[in-house]
C-alpha cells in the first residue's frame, strides 16, 4: 500500500446545482474523495413539504410529492355563466310589460261625464258599478255593419244593463241584470222602460235612474260598444260558449247549433244580442250576456293569453278601443269590474237577475218587465249594507213570481 496522502489536486470538482451526487467511484481510483452539495436538497425538501414543485437531485426534475402539480401550472378557476341574473332580468322585464300594457291601453279609453243629477244616495261599504252594453255603431265600417248584422241605426242605446257589486266585508261579488224593458220611474220623464233613460239623457240620466230605483250609490260607469265587442273576442282567439238551444236569428246574424263551441267575434256578438230566437226574451238575453262576460274573462286570463305578449297586448287594446268610462271611474274601478266577472266565471261570484213579478206587464210604453218590489228592495238593501252573499237571494233566478 502506498503511503501517499491525497493532495489538493486529487479532489474532484464540486458538483454544480442540479448535477446531483456521483453514485460510484471511478474504477481507476478507489480512494477518490466525494464532495456533495446539499443546498439544493434542502430547498427541494422544503418545497415538497409544502406541496410545491421538487427539483430532482439527479438529472433534475421529477415530482416528489403526491398531490403536487407540474412546475409553472395552476388549476383553472371556472366562472359560472350568470344564469340566475339573466332569469331575474327576464322576470323583471316581463312583470314590467304586464303592468305597462293595461296602463297604456287605459290611456286610450274614452271618458265621458256620467255625473247624475239630483240628490244621490250615500256611499255604502262595498262598491257598485254600472256595466252597460251599447248598440252604438260608431267606429264600424259598412262591411262590419253588414257582417255583424247591426243595421245602420244612429245614436246609442243600451242592449244590456248590469249592476256589479264588489263587497268589502266578505261574500261573493254579484252581477245583477236589470232587464232593459224594466218599467221604472225616470227622473223628469215619468215612468218608462229603463233603457229609455239612456236615450233621453245618456249615461248621466241612466245612472241617476238606477240610483233612484235601487237607492245604491253608483261608484263607476263602464260601457262597451259593438266596435270593441267583436274585436275583443277575436283578439283572444274566440270564446267557448255552451249554446242552450238551436238559435237561428237573422236579425242577430246567427245560426248556432245547440252545444258547447268556440264562437268568433261575429257569432259571439249575435249570441248576446239575439232576442227573437230566445223564448225567454229579454231575460234570456240578460242571462246570455252574463254568461258571455264570464267566458271572455275566463279566456282572457288564461296562460295562453297572458303569457303570449302579442295576444295580451291585442286583448288589452281591443278592450280599450270600444270602452267608454265615466270621468270619475279609475283604472282600479275598472279592474274591480273585470275581477268580479272573472269570479263569476270561476263559480266564485253570483250571476243574478233583479227579482221579477211579470215579464209581460202592459204599460203605456208597451209590454214591459215589472219587478217584484218587495224582493227587489230586499236585494238592494243587502247590497247597500254590504251583506255577505254566498248564494242567490230568493227570486233572483229570472223566473216571475206572479202573473
Amino acid at each position: 500500500m502506498s503511503g501517499r496522502h491525497p493532495g489538493p489536486d486529487d479532489a474532484r470538482p464540486i458538483p454544480q446545482r442540479g448535477e446531483g451526487v456521483r453514485t460510484a467511484p471511478r474504477s481507476d481510483d478507489p480512494d477518490d474523495v466525494y464532495v456533495v452539495d446539499v443546498r439544493g436538497r434542502k430547498r427541494d425538501r422544503a418545497a415538497a413539504g409544502t406541496g410545491g414543485v421538487a427539483a430532482g437531485a439527479a438529472g433534475g426534475g421529477a415530482a416528489t410529492g403526491s398531490g403536487s402539480t407540474r412546475e409553472g401550472t395552476h388549476a383553472p378557476r371556472r366562472r359560472r355563466f350568470p344564469v340566475v341574473r339573466v332569469l331575474v332580468l327576464l322576470l323583471v322585464a316581463w312583470l314590467a310589460f304586464m303592468a305597462y300594457t293595461p296602463w297604456h291601453a287605459w290611456k286610450t279609453v274614452t271618458k265621458v261625464d256620467t255625473t247624475p243629477g239630483g240628490t244621490r244616495p250615500a256611499q255604502s261599504k262595498g262598491y257598485n258599478y254600472l256595466l252597460v252594453g251599447s248598440d252604438s255603431r260608431e267606429g264600424l265600417t259598412a262591411a262590419q255593419k253588414k257582417e255583424y248584422a247591426t243595421g245602420n241605426a244612429a245614436g246609442r242605446r243600451t242592449d244590456s244593463i248590469i249592476l256589479v257589486h264588489v263587497p268589502q266585508s266578505g261574500g261573493k261579488p254579484s252581477l245583477v241584470s236589470l232587464p232593459r224593458d224594466s218599467y221604472v220611474p225616470i227622473p223628469g220623464k215619468g215612468s218608462n222602460k229603463i233603457n229609455a233613460a239612456f236615450s233621453f239623457g245618456g249615461p248621466n240620466l241612466l245612472v241617476e235612474t238606477v240610483e233612484q230605483v235601487t237607492d245604491l250609490h253608483i261608484d263607476g260607469y263602464v260601457e262597451i260598444g259593438f266596435a270593441g265587442f267583436a274585436s275583443v273576442v277575436d283578439s283572444v282567439g274566440g270564446v267557448n260558449i255552451c249554446v242552450p238551444f238551436h238559435m237561428n236569428d237573422k236579425k242577430a246574424g246567427i245560426n248556432l247549433q245547440k252545444g258547447c263551441q268556440v264562437l268568433d267575434g261575429r257569432n259571439a256578438l249575435g249570441y248576446v244580442r239575439a232576442r227573437y230566437s230566445d223564448p225567454r226574451g229579454d231575460i234570456g238575453r240578460a242571462e246570455r250576456q252574463r254568461q258571455f262576460l264570464s267566458a271572455i274573462m275566463k279566456k282572457a286570463l288564461t296562460p295562453s293569453t297572458v303569457l303570449v305578449p302579442t295576444r295580451y297586448w291585442s286583448f288589452s287594446h281591443a278592450s280599450a278601443k270600444g270602452l267608454i268610462v265615466g270621468e270619475d271611474t279609475s283604472m282600479r274601478d275598472a279592474s274591480r269590474v273585470l275581477l268580479a266577472m272573472r269570479a263569476v266565471s270561476q263559480d266564485k261570484g253570483l250571476s243574478l237577475v233583479v227579482p221579477i213579478q211579470d215579464l209581460n206587464y202592459q204599460t203605456n210604453a208597451g209590454s214591459s218587465v215589472k219587478w217584484d218590489t218587495a224582493r227587489a228592495k230586499a236585494l238592494f238593501t243587502d247590497l247597500r249594507e254590504d251583506k255577505p252573499l254566498e248564494s242567490p237571494p230568493p227570486g233572483t233566478d229570472g223566473k216571475p213570481s206572479g202573473g
